[in-house]
């Protein structure tokens, strides 16, 4: 949603989703008021006109088809960069990327 006076403001989000490395482009990223969530809305894909289709792409598009806005945990997000246009959405193979390490707590024994 582009004012007439200003440049549009696109974003490239990478997260970790079931083990894949996902790169989506969107008009705005946000903290969520859902805790330890960021939420992506407004997504952008490239133009059905070009004759090379990536079939990467086209499965973020199917999945991402009618949602409005997405929640991302935030230790799933690898980086966000806000950029000058949208480029290729894609999903790569996560192998090498782990999930930041979240501090996971036990209850204190009782003696």
């Amino acid at each position: 949603m582009a004012d007439s006076g200003k440049t549009r403001k696109i974003f490239k989000v990478t997260f970790l989703n079931k083990g894949q490395v996902y790169e989506v482009f969107a008009e705005d990223v946000y903290q969520s008021e859902l805790w330890g969530f960021i939420e992506i809305e407004d997504f952008v894909f490239g133009e059905r006109t070009q004759v090379v289709v990536d079939p990467s792409e086209e499965k973020l598009k199917a999945e991402f088809e009618g949602v409005k806005r997405s929640f991302i945990p935030m230790q799933a997000i690898i980086r966000i960069d806000e950029v000058e246009k949208e480029g290729v959405a894609k999903i790569s193979d996560g192998e090498k990327i782990k999930p930041f390490p979240t501090l996971v707590t036990t209850p204190p024994s009782s003696q």
